[in-house]
């Protein structure tokens, strides 16, 4: 029986059992697929994976204080944190700002300290200063004598929380979080808070021009989609005219056309439909309606992809068997179109709670999203770290929320 068995296995040309041969051709498949798709995943691992670590590493990297005061930083490993510290800690210091100042690296420990309390800056300069003269102590009472701040607490419980190579300084800023006199994390009063209402604006702006996206391009779709083929692409050929334009063009576009002086008021003066200039500019109206024109082909592009694929069939059967066009649609057409609508939804809100340019150049004062404090961080102050806090912070509640959106549409087909 068991020569029969052998006997029985077939084999290749080569004498290969075909079993061993098939699981090689498809290993030698799987390679070969992989090879072509490694050039696009060395592209995602460089320009996509690794600066999103690097924008995690920056988010909690701490080492100017570290770096510039390992004296003071040593001495302070038996202080609790609370109160002023004693005269070693002075002498420590003295040493360090001393060392710093001869090396030209003062400015980079108070550009850094100057983050967390305000005139920090002015205080380790001057500090700096007058130390590189003080030839021998007690030196508590000279940095009193030069400045009464070093008696104040608040100075030396910034520099004991900065004792470690990492913080998180920049997300209890961007959480709008503080330390209290104990080291306890609480929230900031109402009237202090300023990111949580941005990240609030940002996801409420970017939610309703989802929606008017949605409202708008809906019913676009839903008409190229029951258009000849022919037709239907000459229509979409409009569609697709703003892919073609710069968005800097199309936002000056807007900017000339709703300005007070603009196209439209001067359009509706000249009809007689109104007596005076509106402002459509420098506001949410005019944020609106330019970002809406800007991300309105991302959800027509989705919607008709699924819509021209649902058979016309099934709403003529629903209304033979007595259902009004109404109901025919609700029940059996737009069901049939969640996955466009979930598909343009996600890419239109994506798009737009990173937007810069055009809530910028179209929006007011208070129609800035977290975008504009982003690139504020990165330009003017060079504050990487708060920057790529506050990235991560926006990177998470979008994906938190597209993950929640995801699980509820899954639900509603279940």
């Amino acid at each position: 029986m068991s020569g029969e068995a052998k006997s029985a296995v077939i084999k290749s040309a080569d004498g290969t059992p075909l079993p061993v041969k098939m699981r090689r051709a498809r290993r030698n498949k799987e390679l070969e697929a992989f090879g072509l798709m490694l050039p696009l995943l060395a592209f995602m691992a460089a320009f996509f994976v690794f600066p999103i670590c690097m924008m995690l590493v920056r988010s909690v990297e701490n080492k100017e204080v570290v770096t510039l005061l390992p004296q003071t930083m040593a001495a302070m490993s038996d202080w609790n944190g609370s109160g002023v510290p004693g005269e070693p800690v002075f002498a420590a210091l003295a040493v360090d700002l001393r060392n710093d100042y001869r090396n030209k690296t003062a400015q980079h420990l108070a550009v850094r300290l100057n983050f967390e309390i305000a005139d920090f800056r002015t205080l380790i300069l001057k500090t700096s200063r007058a130390v590189d003269r003080m030839i021998s102590g007690p030196y508590r009472e000279q940095f009193e004598q030069l400045d009464n701040r070093w008696n104040d607490p608040r100075y030396w419980a910034v520099l004991w929380q900065n004792r470690s190579q990492f913080t998180d300084y920049y997300y209890m800023t961007a959480l709008d979080l503080e330390r209290n006199s104990k080291h306890q994390l609480q929230q900031k009063p109402m009237d202090q808070q300023i990111y949580i209402p941005i990240f609030m604006r940002t996801i409420w702006i970017s939610l309703l021009v989802t929606f008017l996206c949605f409202v708008l391009g809906y019913p676009v779709a839903y008409f190229l989609a029951g258009q000849p083929v022919g037709r239907a692409s000459i229509l979409m050929f409009f569609v697709l005219v703003p892919f073609w334009t710069s968005l800097l063009v199309r936002t000056i576009g807007w900017v000339v056309l709703l300005q007070e002086r603009g196209v439209l008021n001067d359009f509706l003066l000249w009809l007689g439909l109104t007596s005076h200039r509106y402002q459509l500019i420098y506001n949410r109206t005019g944020l609106l309606i330019a970002m809406v024109h800007v991300l309105l082909p991302f959800m027509i592009l989705p919607l008709f992809s699924v819509m021209r694929g649902i058979d016309p069939n099934y709403v003529r059967a629903a209304r033979s068997l007595g259902a009004n066009p109404l109901i025919a649609f609700l029940t059996v057409y737009f069901p049939q179109s969640i996955p466009g609508v979930s598909a343009g939804c996600f890419l239109t809100f994506i798009l737009a709670v990173g937007y810069y340019i055009t809530p910028e150049l179209v929006g007011g004062p208070g129609d800035q999203m977290i975008s504009h404090f982003i690139a504020y961080y990165i330009d003017f102050l060079i504050n990487w770290g708060q920057a790529t806090a506050l990235a991560t912070i926006l990177l998470i509640v979008v994906i938190s929320l597209c993950a929640l959106s995801s699980r509820f549409l899954r639900l509603k087909e279940l």
